[in-house]
């Protein structure tokens, strides 16, 4: 289970920082502004790698979420049931 758990903690770190950084690139208008959560430029303005770069900060955050969850809850879930209905069968 120490393995699941590191797994998850580095999906959630990598995630956590890919999106941290893309945000503070995009989403912070000033030093004194909203941190990380302002808007986002305007799509007149965005180039190619604008577009692609905030496109990445959404993977970032979903593979973030999904991630973790999967690593911590899904696969321990999935264990247990497979475990419970292999004692339950013999």
């Amino acid at each position: 289970m120490a393995d699941e758990f590191i797994k998850g903690f580095a999906a959630l770190m990598v995630g956590g920082l890919g999106w941290m950084t893309i945000a503070g690139w995009y989403r912070t208008p000033s030093f004194e502004g909203a941190q990380l959560i302002g808007e986002l430029p305007p799509a007149e303005t965005r180039t190619v790698f604008d577009n692609m770069a905030i496109a990445m900060m959404d993977v970032f955050f979903w593979f973030a979420v999904l991630g973790c969850l999967t690593f911590w809850v899904l696969i321990p879930l999935f264990e247990e049931a497979r475990n419970y209905f292999s004692e339950r069968s013999a």
